[in-house]
């Protein structure tokens, strides 16, 4: 593995807000991801998940280092990545907020997924995993996972783009 130079990246000249509005025209997918903390259902909205690898089938997404539910959920082993569809909004904005204690799966549908991480109940699609590997990423952590199961039904996907939230049009 490549170590980065800290000092160099340190000293970067690229600022915060341009960098954000910069790759703010990068349109993403938005899924939630889920698993089990201390025996209880955890999540946190994510945009920056991806596909890395087809063999073996291993996915990545990126938690930010401040999120409370994130450090439970690694410590299960497992995850599940649900990809939001057009029509929830809603529940994203609920998954977005901070706190690991807070309840954000009450009146949530979900039905374990084969690691028993929670899969949502009408998702656009659904992809569990087993932590494969953890990674600095400056802010954030680079995680990869290794797939045990995955499914997709019909519909548009969420879209963010921008700072907001919008659909898809082909």
């Amino acid at each position: 593995m490549v170590e980065p130079n800290a000092a160099r990246l340190s000293a970067s000249p690229i600022e915060q807000a341009e960098f954000r509005s910069v790759l703010g025209h990068f349109a993403s997918g938005v899924g939630i991801v889920t698993g089990i903390s201390e025996g209880a259902p955890a999540g946190f909205a994510c945009q920056s998940f991806f596909s890395l690898s087809l063999d073996p089938p291993l996915v990545a997404m990126a938690p930010s280092r401040t999120s409370t539910s994130w450090p439970g959920i690694q410590a299960s082993g497992a995850f599940c990545v649900n990809v939001l569809n057009a029509e929830q909004e809603a529940l994203c904005r609920v998954f977005a907020r901070p706190g690991a204690g807070t309840d954000k799966f009450e009146g949530i549908g979900w039905t374990p997924a084969p690691t028993g991480s929670p899969r949502l109940h009408e998702v656009l699609a659904w992809v569990d995993c087993r932590v494969e590997a953890v990674h600095d990423g400056g802010d954030h952590f680079l995680v990869i996972g290794a797939v045990a199961g995955m499914g997709s039904s019909a519909g548009e996907p969420l879209v963010f783009y921008r700072g907001g939230f919008g659909g898809f049009v082909a």
